[in-house]
């Protein structure tokens, strides 16, 4: 293990050469550093960020807890891991295919948030970490190789990237932990919205707010939660494919 200054000091695991690293000796048998992320991202599914601890990882995997240390140096090492490991669910396209870049800037951000709302202690240690492990990268560079397809000028290409997936970040982050909260409660998704909708009611200033948003809310149909959601993200994210479309126009 790491002192806590030199702990304070690093800034990736993927940047301290240790990631590929075998055991060290004297480690203990049947367990690698796969099988430990694998274990880490499903307790992270289970239990969520704020319960996750060396000493339960341990017991999950039926080990000590010094002996996930053979394999990683402290807990954030461990969460990098399986944040990566979350980004390698994404299916990739192939960028240079003979394939509308709208259609595949589109599937792109679906598949982000699917991932985001699948593991909702995700979006913290995005933006907690660099995110600079093979699979984010992969993404990333595929994300590029999307919009330099667009016909944005290069001076606009970062601009756009984050317009479309600093939204999806935003979309999936909110529903994932809306949808957490609805499990921690006991109840569906649809239960909960209207058990909340019920209590904000309640409150007068809340009430005179939803009163106001009564037709847009008519407007934006969909008979669940779900339904609401798929809505609200498919015409947000043909907005921003609009907006990438009239820039190119203006030129």
């Amino acid at each position: 293990m790491v002192r806590a200054a030199e702990r304070a000091a690093r800034t990736s695991v993927w940047l301290e050469g240790k990631v590929r690293r075998g055991g060290r000796g004297g480690q203990p048998s049947g367990l690698d550093r796969d099988r430990i992320t694998e274990a880490t991202v499903r307790l992270l599914d289970a239990e969520g960020l704020a319960k996750f601890s060396m000493r339960r990882l341990a017991a999950e995997l039926n080990v000590t807890a010094m002996s996930v240390y053979w394999y990683v140096d402290t807990k954030d090492d461990l969460l990098e891991l399986a944040l990566d490991a979350a980004f390698g669910e994404i299916a990739l396209p192939e960028p240079d295919a003979d394939e509308d870049w709208r259609d595949q800037l589109r599937a792109l951000a679906r598949k982000y948030r699917s991932l985001l709302v699948r593991h909702p202690w995700l979006s913290p240690l995005a933006g907690t970490f660099l995110n600079i492990g093979p699979n984010n990268l992969a993404f990333a560079r595929v994300v590029q190789r999307v919009i330099r397809r667009t016909g944005l000028p290069t001076h606009g290409l970062a601009a756009a990237i984050s317009s479309v997936f600093q939204f999806v970040y935003g979309f999936g982050t909110i529903e994932g932990h809306f949808n957490a909260r609805s499990a921690d409660f006991g109840m569906t998704a649809d239960e909960y919205f209207k058990h909340a909708m019920s209590a904000v009611t309640q409150d007068p200033q809340a009430a005179e707010v939803v009163k106001e948003s009564e037709d847009i809310m008519a407007a934006r149909g969909g008979d669940t939660v779900h339904e609401m959601w798929e809505r609200d993200f498919d015409f947000a994210l043909d907005l921003l494919v609009a907006g990438i479309e009239a820039m190119v126009a203006r030129g």
